[in-house]
């Protein structure tokens, strides 16, 4: 009798360790993103089209940018087709979970309440939030804009930055934008007094602007890395993207990109 009882137990504990199995293939199969970008045929990127030099329209109205280009080389080796995708900055977390892009790749900023949200690839990319002036308008630090209106592009991490920062509370007034752009044209014409914006962006347009703006000296209010932001289950499209990118790292093709639109290997992996 003990033996047919001591053969049942490993007959239910056998069967049991085969459904276990099956339902650990069946969690790590539920993933689906990698396979629906795949069957589609198509990667839809998440962008501020009016972010350069990361992703921009040029004087064709075509987007490009470094992003762009580091994005198109990974949809090339995953053999589907990069789609660029605009959409408001400030809903871009609300266009990503609706499944209208696949990820959100442009300068994006890795921050404490985005990884709550969102999956995010290594950073690839450091930046910090600085300050931009007009040229010769007699602002020489941050004490210099006291009571004055500062420009933000709406749901940026500069916008956190400036409310998080002492510098923030000493301001008069935070306007906000919808894109950097149209921020510093105000900051031309005297709409308002300074922006805070990517450092990486307010090179690209102090030099695009010959010499319409300055960066204010020692305004950095915060530390950036640059990532791509992906829905928060999407771990096996991450790791595919991730791997792509590991791989052009290793083989110089991220250096030459960075050195095409930098002059120089900024990349930070």
């Amino acid at each position: 009798m003990k033996k047919v009882i001591c053969l049942l137990l490993v007959a239910v504990l056998a069967i049991s360790a085969v459904f276990a199995g099956g339902s650990q293939q069946s969690s790590g199969s539920s993933d689906q993103s990698l396979e629906k970008v795949k069957s589609a045929g198509k990667f839809v990127l998440g962008l501020d089209d009016s972010f350069p030099p990361m992703g921009y329209r040029d004087e064709n109205n075509e987007i490009v940018g470094f992003d762009i280009d580091v994005a198109r080389e990974v949809c090339a080796r995953m053999g589907v087709e990069l789609v660029c995708q605009p959409i408001s900055w400030d809903a871009k977390e609300m266009e990503l979970n609706s499944g209208n892009i696949d990820c959100i790749w442009n300068g994006f900023t890795v921050t404490p309440e985005r990884q709550q949200v969102l999956s995010f690839s290594e950073p690839y990319l450091k930046n910090d939030q600085i300050v931009v002036v007009r040229q010769n308008s007699g602002f020489m630090s941050l004490a210099d804009l006291a009571g004055k209106s500062i420009g933000v592009q709406a749901g940026s991490s500069g916008a956190d930055a400036l409310a998080a920062s002492d510098f923030g509370k000493t301001i008069g007034q935070t306007i906000e934008f919808d894109d950097f752009l149209v921020a510093l044209m105000d900051l031309q014409v005297g709409g308002v007094d300074g922006v805070v914006i990517d450092s990486i962006v307010a090179n690209a347009q102090m030099e695009a602007s010959g010499g319409a703006f300055a960066a204010l000296p020692n305004s950095s209010l915060a530390a950036e890395d640059y990532a791509i932001g992906f829905r928060k289950n999407d771990i096996a499209l991450l790791n595919e993207v991730q791997a792509q990118i590991d791989a052009m790292k290793a083989d110089g093709t991220l250096a030459a990109i960075s050195t095409e639109w930098f002059g120089e290997d900024l990349t930070d992996i």
